[in-house]
């Protein structure tokens, strides 16, 4: 007659088990607008400085109400140069939010990904990568994740190809491309794939890989031709949107010893995912890691120098006499 209950008794301490183990790879946010205000309403700014999986971690994330009118969503290209995300903020008369875009060459300061600024592309994704090994006679070619919001104001995640003789980037919406050819400068053809859109967004920055895909924890860091391992831990910047049409804006500091150690893709996933996001992507991490608001940093970039120069942000402003 007691073994119902004994069951049922069981089965509640493991539940509670359960949640007390998986509370602590949870963060505890903290509302901190008064740190960087004054903000419009619909836009806030959260910090959490807790333990994230054993580790200690400091990270922030803006949310913003994309139907909002009073914001405005953009993006800007530093042309075949690096600024710090202080200088695009001066330069760019001071936006609400300024933070680190895509990836870009040492090389050359050239953007490894997209940029769309006022509808129009003015940074592309590269275009092929050299094979090893035996597909070292070929390239591959890379779709690269991104994000965009339309002029309705709606954001959208998807994988794109971008050619600089076409006006709109394409884009694969299901998921990334894996490609390979002996062209050098691929057209939409060597992908042997007809699922493909224009992509007609208002605003938009890559990066990669995507994090989250129609709800689901999705890491495309392989079918992106992204490199390195999904453990490493480091500085992060990502972005995403949720169902009720609030962007997410989320950094992680790293590579502070004792302060907060960084966080790998599973994990940043994970944080995504608990904010509520149901598309996200990774964009440049490690020392380009850096998020203003108002002009006041964030997290502590991890370059002693400060905040590194970067090849494009992304940026919320203010629209005036609205």
């Amino acid at each position: 007659m007691y073994a119902q209950p004994f069951k049922r008794i069981c089965f509640q301490l493991i539940n509670l088990l359960l949640i007390s183990i998986v509370s602590k790879a949870q963060l505890s946010w903290h509302k901190v607008d008064s740190l960087f205000g004054p903000l419009p309403s619909s836009m806030h700014v959260y910090k959490s400085a807790g333990d994230l999986n054993g580790r200690p971690l400091v990270a922030y994330y803006v949310s913003a109400k994309m139907k909002d009118k009073k914001l405005l969503f953009t993006a800007q290209s530093g042309n075949g140069y690096r600024y710090t995300p202080k200088h695009f903020f001066l330069q760019e008369g001071e936006p609400l939010l300024v933070v680190n875009g895509g990836f870009f060459s040492y090389a050359t300061n050239q953007n490894l990904n997209l940029v769309v600024r006022n509808g129009k592309m003015i940074a592309y994704n590269e275009e092929s990568l050299s094979g090893t090994g035996n597909d070292s006679a070929l390239y591959y070619y890379p779709t690269r994740a991104a994000i965009g919001i339309a002029h309705n104001r709606k954001a959208y995640i998807a994988w794109i190809f971008t050619d600089s003789s076409r006006h709109w980037p394409y884009a694969f919406e299901w998921g990334p491309v894996i490609a390979k050819g002996k062209e050098p400068r691929p057209t939409i053809y060597e992908l042997n794939d007809i699922n493909w859109k224009w992509w007609k967004m208002r605003t938009a920055v890559g990066g990669g890989p995507a994090l989250i895909h129609n709800g689901n924890i999705k890491i495309t860091d392989k079918e992106e031709q992204i490199p390195g391992g999904q453990e490493e831990l480091r500085p992060a910047t990502a972005m995403g949107y949720t169902n009720d049409e609030h962007l997410i804006v989320l950094v992680v500091q790293g590579r502070s010893p004792g302060i907060s150690e960084g966080i790998n893709l599973q994990e940043e996933a994970k944080l995504m995912k608990d904010l509520g996001c149901y598309e996200a992507l990774n964009l440049d991490g490690g020392g380009s890691s850096c998020m203003l608001v108002n002009g006041k940093e964030t997290i502590k970039p991890s370059d002693e120098q400060g905040q590194r120069p970067v090849a494009s942000v992304f940026m919320i402003k203010m629209l005036k006499n609205q």
